[in-house]
Order: structure tokens, then sequence, then C-alpha cells
């Protein structure tokens, strides 16, 4: 950040000229998390001060999400709300994928709103900033195939993990999605550029870093795939977890699953978006794998991994979706086994293939209801069954956060698993090697077994 001006007074003494504040509210995936650590890092660097309210804020940006309907009517009446938060000199911008989506519409349905910036405009944030204090209003839409974003330092906000962009954009067409509307096409930065920042982040005291792409195990830049980044960023000297996300089942080569499998500290985790078990769905959803390679995936993956989570990804009423290909999923999910997925109601987005289907292949809203309490109902079965058998297993866990009710501490093991453990057990960023004493169905309580590990992250910082 840049030093505080001191500028005279009457009575000559010197003062401190405030610095503007800036806070932002996200919406969406992780990839928005990194992207609005991007925002407060070049922010940060142009003399702005983060804040983690609205009150008062100088300025304030909402860092949106286009993947559902909902999402996008949640920020349209939380643009509303921030009204009041507003002083007359205030500015209010919308960033993100929805703000890529609907560009000028969202200044002509939010006249408060003077800056609408895609993902590839941050760069561009602190003079769009300096227009708007003259009463300009922005629209930045434009795809930028070279911006990665190098020259700006995140400025983080999570406790003990740091989010690191490995690609942007995405060449997959799934009819129903929307991210190569909003994104563009992939591209992924330097092997070199990744390394680098993640020994900054060891620099830091972050010993968890997350590698994010829309489909990164597709990563290539040119000269190196996923394996070599996977084995690059797992010889960083302090870093002790590599996780990763969202992969896409195609990607997965013998190369890729050696490297998870040979790198010590790549979790026993993946997170294998499904969408459908079905095949026939799986052709109309455009995901270019059938159920029995998704099964194959599975199994060259398990036999490499031992211990291996799976999570994943469904949707439910799909355009054209019959009993029987539903029943395909169910009975994916019972085959698999899967630890935990997010489900979804299928939601049409303006711009993708999915909107042009025959309407009549439209499922009703009741039969979703209920085929959606029927998925939930068997992925939250198994996953209680894989839980229960897990009593009684030591593990380490990483301790994340203070839990909801404010007397446990919220720790996450290597597969993925949310584990309670004691208040006094140690402090955020502590590794801890425990029992898996009791189980909700859901989440794990611990029981510690050793004296806490060498601590290797710094306290949690709120921004």
């Amino acid at each position: 950040m840049h030093a505080p001006q001191v500028v005279p007074i009457v009575d000559s003494v010197a003062v401190a000229t405030p610095k503007p504040t800036v806070y932002i509210e996200t919406y969406g995936c992780q990839m928005n998390v990194a992207d609005s650590e991007l925002m407060y890092g070049k922010l940060a660097a142009h003399g702005y001060a983060p804040v983690d309210a609205p009150d008062g804020a100088d300025v304030i940006l909402v860092n949106t999400c286009a993947i559902r309907e909902n999402a996008e009517t949640r920020v349209i009446g939380r643009l509303g709300e921030l009204r009041r938060y507003m002083k007359p000199d205030t500015i209010v911008g919308v960033t993100g994928c929805m703000a890529q989506r609907l560009g000028s519409r969202v200044l002509e349905h939010a006249k408060h709103v003077s800056l609408v910036v895609g993902p590839d405009g941050y760069s561009a944030l602190p003079s769009l900033l300096d227009g708007a204090r003259k009463g300009e209003k922005f629209t930045a839409t434009d795809f930028d195939l070279e911006e990665h974003y190098e020259d700006v330092v995140a400025r983080r906000f999570e406790g003990v993990k740091a989010w690191i962009p490995v690609q942007r954009g995405c060449d997959y067409r799934c009819t129903y999605c929307i991210v190569p509307t909003t994104r563009g096409p992939e591209r992924s930065r330097k092997l070199p550029d990744v390394v680098r920042e993640v020994q900054q982040v060891v620099e830091q005291g972050l010993s968890e870093v997350v590698l994010l792409g829309q489909t990164v195990n597709s990563y290539n830049d040119g000269s190196h795939d996923f394996a070599d980044l996977l084995r690059a960023v797992g010889a960083v000297d302090g870093i002790r977890r590599v996780r990763y996300t969202s992969p896409h089942p195609n990607d997965f080569s013998d190369r890729v699953i050696e490297a998870m499998a040979t790198t010590t500290s790549v979790c026993e985790h993946i997170h294998l978006p499904m969408q459908s078990g079905s095949t026939s769905m799986l052709k109309r959803m455009l995901r270019r794998y059938t159920r029995e390679e998704y099964l194959e995936c599975v199994a060259r993956m398990r036999s490499a991994i031992p211990g291996l989570a799976l999570t994943t990804d469904i949707i439910v009423g799909f355009p054209g979706e019959t009993e029987d290909e539903f029943e395909d999923t169910l009975s994916l999910c019972r085959e698999v086994r899967f630890d935990d997925a997010f489900m979804f109601k299928f939601s049409a987005r303006e711009g993708t293939p999915a909107t042009r289907m025959p309407e009549e292949w439209t499922i009703p809203d009741d039969v979703v209801a209920q085929r959606f309490e029927r998925l939930v109902a068997t992925v939250r079965g198994i996953s209680r069954e894989n839980n229960l058998a897990r009593l009684g297993d030591t593990v380490e866990v990483l301790i994340e956060k203070v839990a909801r009710d404010g007397e446990l501490l919220q720790a996450r093991s290597r597969d993925f698993k949310t584990v309670m453990v004691p208040a006094d057990a140690g402090r955020i960023g502590d590794y801890l090697t425990v029992t898996l004493s009791g189980t909700t169905g859901a989440t794990f309580t611990g029981t510690p077994v050793v004296e806490k590990n060498d601590r290797r992250t710094l306290p949690l910082t709120v921004v």
C-alpha cells in the first residue's frame, strides 16, 4: 500500500489523509473468491484500505455469479439493499460473471451503479474508479486472453489456505453452462508463474493451496501439463497440502493420476463433477463421456490412490430427463458411493444451448422437486454410511476456523472431511492428529491423540 499522504492544515500540524475504503461482497465459486482477493490486492496497491462491512465505504463492489438464475436474482436484490449504506459520494460497482453476462443492462436496472466490470477487467479498476468520481459510468466486459494478473499481489482473506487460479475460461461447451460466455476461452498460466505465487504463499505463512480452473486438469501452458504442475507445486518447500477444483473426467490421463498418487502433498480427495448417471443425458448435456467412461475414470483413480474420497455435482430436471434416466443417476451414486455432492435443480441460463431445446422437454416443477428429494436422500444416506464406517480412524486435520457455535474449532482432514475439535485443542492454522470419535452423519468430532504439530500458518485475517 502507498504511505499515507501528509497535508498541512491551518495550525501547521501535519495529519494523515485517510485512505479511501473498499468493501467487496463475493458470490459464487472459489474462482470468484480468488478474483476478489485480486481486486483487493490491486486496489490496496493504489491506496485503498479494505474494510469488512459496506457501511460508509467509499467503494462497494459486488462480485457476482451467473451460474444459476437465483444467484443473479439475489444480487439484484442485494444491490437495492446496499443503497442504504452509501454516502453521497460512494461508488458502487458490479464485477464478475453476472457483470460479464449482462453488461450495460446492469446500469439500466440499478441507477446507482457506476461500474460494470467482467473477470478480465480488474486491472483497470483504479482508473475506472477515478472516472466514476467525476460522474462517469463504465462497462468493461471485453475478454483479454493474455490477462492472468501476474503483476497483482492478491490480498488474501482466507485464514489457512490460498486460492491459486492456474487457468481461466473454458473450451468445453456443456449445453447448460454459461461459463464459456462469461469467462471466455480456456488459457493457462505459465508454470513458473504459478510456482512463484505458491512460494509467496508460503512466505505469508500458509501451507495449503487450492489450484483453480474451470476444467483445471486440462491445464497446459504449452510446455507443461497438469501432472507437471501438481509435481512442481507439491515440491515447493513449506507446502503440506495441495488441492484443486474443478476437474473434468475426460482430462484424467494416466500421467495426472500418477502425479496425484506420488506427490505426497496432493490430498486424497477429488471433486469429480458427474452431472448425470445416464449416458443419454450426458450426451444431451454435451459432457463428452459416457456412464461407463466415468466409472472407468473412478476405478483408475481409486486403484492408484487408496482411501480416495470423491465428491461430485449433479443436476436434476435437465430438459428431457426421463424417470429411467434419473434412476440411472441414483444407481451411479450407489455404485460410486460419493462422500458428498452439490445437487442442483436445473436452471436455464440465457445464452446457453439448453434454452433452445424443445419446450415439451421441460420437466414440471413438481417432478423436479420430487426427484431432487430422492436424490438428496440417496446421497446423504450414502454419506452417512461412509462416515459411520470411518469412526475410530486416526487422521491429520488442519484447524480452519471457529465453529458457528463458538465453542468448537472446525478442522478439515486431507480427504476433505469436516471435523470439530475442542476449542483448547489448538489455534487456527494448527495441524493436529485426531481420532474420529463421533459423527452427525455429515461432520465428525475429533479427539486429539498427540501434541499439536508445529504451527505452519498465520492467525486468521479478517478483511
